[in-house]
C-alpha cells in the first residue's frame, strides 16, 4: 500500500489483529510486534510514520523505552494504549511525549479517529536530531559516499604515503584545499609541516618573497618552512609566467633546491583552471606543468554528485551547532529543494547557506521553502555583486582616491597604503551592519558573513570595531 505506514506493538496477537484490520481498512500500512526489541529495529531503520504501542511487553516497558525513541526519531507521533487505567499512566505517557493515551479496552474507531488526527498535524520528517553519524561525517577531511567521491578517495589512498607530486583540479569551492590537507594528514608526513600559499595574487617579486624569503635577510620563506612536510601552492594557474620561471628553476624531480641545499619537500598544487588550456595559450609554462602533473587529481563539482547533498549538509549542521549556532533540523521538502540546485559555488556554497539558515532560520525545523527563498537570495546577491554593486565601488574608489591613485605611491602620504586603506573602509562599514543585523552576536555576524568566527573577531579589533549594545 502507498498509505502511511504505522507500527503496532502489542504482546496481546488479538489486539494487534483487530488494529491491524482496521486501520488496514482505512488506508494504512500496518506492521505488528509483540517485542520491543523488534520494534526498535524498526525505529532505527527510519521505518514507520506512526508507533501504537501498549506500556508492558515481554521484554521491556514501553516507558523505558521512549527516552530512546524520542531522541532517534523526534518526529514520529506515538499513541500509548494501556490496560493499567490509571492517572499515572496516562501522566507517564504525556510526561514522555506520547501524543496521546488510551485506557484499554478502547474504541476502535476512536483509535482510528486519533490516528488520522495525529498523522494530520505531524509535520513533515526531517533531518533527525544530529546523530552520531553525522558527527562522524563531520569531523572527516572529506565527506561524501557517491562513486565520484569513491575515485577521489582511491587516488588519495594510493599517493598519501608516497612523495609524488600531486596536481588537484576542480572548481572553487570544490574542496580542493581539504583534498590537499587530507593527504597530508592521512600519510605518513602527517607529523610534519602542512605549509599553505595561495599564489592567486603574486606577482614574481611577490612569489620569491612569500617561497624563498627575503634576500639577504633573515625571514624564512614557505619552502624552508615546509621542510620535511608537505608545501600546498593553491591556484597556481594564477601565478604570473614570470613568477612561474623563478618557481620551475627551483622545482626539480618533484624536490625543491634552494641555495645548494636539497629539501625534503612534498608538493601538492591545485587550480581552478584547465593547466593544459593555458599551456596552449604561452600562459602556463609547459616544463612547470609537467613538474605538478605527475599525478592528476579531479575533484567533481556538486552537482554532479547530488547524492552526497544531504551527508553534507547534515555534516554542515553539526558544525553549525558546534560553533554556537542554534541547532536546526531540515524536512524532507528542505533536503528536496537542496538536492535539486546546481551549486554554482559548490561545497562552500552549501556550506554558507547551511550556516546562513541556521542562523538566522526562526524555525527548529527548516522547510523547502525557507531554502528556496536563501537560494535566491544568494543569487540576487550574485547578480548585484558582478554589476552595480561593483559599479558603485569602482565609483566611490575613484572619487575619494584619485589623487592619490594619480601620485606616485613612493611620495605621497597615502603612499602604498591605499589598497590597505580601501579594505579597511569597505570591511568596516560591512562588519558593523553584519553586527547590527545580528545584535551583536558574533557567532551569527560570522555565519551571515561566512566568516570563522575567530576571523571575525580578530577583524573587529584591528579595525576598532565598538560592540553593539
Amino acid at each position: 500500500m502507498s498509505g502511511p505506514t504505522v507500527l503496532v506493538a502489542d504482546d496481546d496477537a488479538g489486539v494487534r489483529l483487530i488494529i491491524g484490520q482496521t486501520l488496514a481498512q482505512e488506508g494504512y500500512h500496518v506492521r505488528s510486534t509483540s517485542t520491543i526489541s523488534a520494534l526498535w529495529r524498526w525505529v532505527q531503520a527510519g521505518d514507520g510514520d506512526l508507533l501504537i504501542t501498549d506500556v508492558y511487553m515481554p521484554d521491556e516497558s514501553i516507558f523505558d523505552f521512549l527516552p530512546q525513541i524520542r531522541r532517534a526519531r523526534p518526529d514520529l507521533p506515538v499513541i500509548v494504549i494501556s490496560a493499567q487505567s490509571t492517572v499515572v499512566t496516562a501522566a507517564r505517557a504525556s510526561e514522555y511525549g506520547a501524543y496521546d493515551y488510551l485506557p484499554k479496552p478502547f474504541d476502535i474507531d476512536k483509535l482510528a479517529e486519533v490516528v488520522r488526527r495525529a498523522l494530520q498535524k505531524r509535520p513533515p520528517r526531517a533531518s533527525g536530531p544530529l546523530d552520531r553519524q553525522a558527527e562522524k561525517d563531520e569531523s572527516l577531511p572529506l565527506i561524501g559516499r557517491s562513486a565520484t567521491m569513491q575515485s577521489v578517495y582511491r587516488v588519495i589512498s594510493r599517493v598519501m604515503n608516497n612523495d609524488l607530486t600531486i596536481l588537484i583540479e576542480g572548481e572553487s569551492g570544490s574542496g580542493k584545499n581539504l583534498t590537499a590537507r587530507a593527504v597530508h594528514d592521512l600519510g605518513r608526513r602527517r607529523n610534519g609541516p602542512f605549509v599553505s600559499v595561495n599564489l592567486a595574487a603574486l606577482d614574481r617579486e611577490a612569489v620569491e618573497g612569500e617561497l624563498f624569503g627575503v634576500r639577504g635577510g633573515n625571514s624564512a620563506g614557505r619552502v624552508r618552512q615546509a621542510d620535511g612536510g608537505t608545501l600546498y601552492l593553491d591556484e597556481v594557474g594564477d601565478l604570473p609566467v614570470d613568477a612561474q620561471t623563478r618557481l620551475a628553476r627551483a622545482l626539480q624531480d618533484g624536490r625543491f633546491s634552494e641555495a645548494g641545499e636539497d629539501l625534503d619537500v612534498r608538493i601538492i598544487a591545485s587550480t581552478k583552471h584547465d593547466l593544459r588550456a593555458l599551456v596552449d595559450q604561452g600562459l602556463f609554462r609547459e616544463d612547470l606543468y609537467y613538474r605538478l602533473n605527475v599525478v592528476s587529481l579531479m575533484l567533481p563539482p556538486l552537482r554532479e554528485r547530488k547524492e552526497d547533498v544531504r551527508d553534507l549538509a547534515v555534516a554542515f549542521l553539526v558544525r553549525a551547532k558546534r560553533e554556537g549556532l542554534p541547532e536546526k533540523q531540515f524536512d524532507k521538502s528542505a533536503f528536496d529543494v537542496l538536492s535539486a540546485h546546481d551549486w554554482p559555488g559548490n561545497v562552500r556554497e552549501l556550506e554558507n547557506v547551511i550556516r546562513r539558515v541556521s542562523a538566522l532560520s526562526p524555525s527548529a525545523v527548516v522547510t523547502g521553502r525557507e531554502i528556496e527563498r536563501e537560494l535566491h537570495a544568494n543569487l540576487g546577491r550574485a547578480a548585484a555583486g558582478s554589476q552595480s554593486f561593483e559599479s558603485e565601488i569602482e565609483a566611490l574608489v575613484a572619487r575619494h582616491f584619485t589623487g592619490a591613485l594619480a601620485s606616485d605611491p613612493e611620495s605621497g602620504e597615502d603612499g602604498g597604503k591605499i589598497y590597505q586603506t580601501v579594505i579597511e573602509q569597505v570591511e568596516r562599514p560591512l562588519l558593523k551592519l553584519a553586527l547590527a543585523a545580528t545584535r551583536g552576536n558574533k557567532v551569527r555576524a560570522a555565519a551571515l558573513l561566512g566568516l570563522n568566527r575567530n576571523t571575525l573577531r580578530s577583524k573587529i579589533q584591528a579595525l576598532s570595531i565598538p560592540d553593539v549594545e
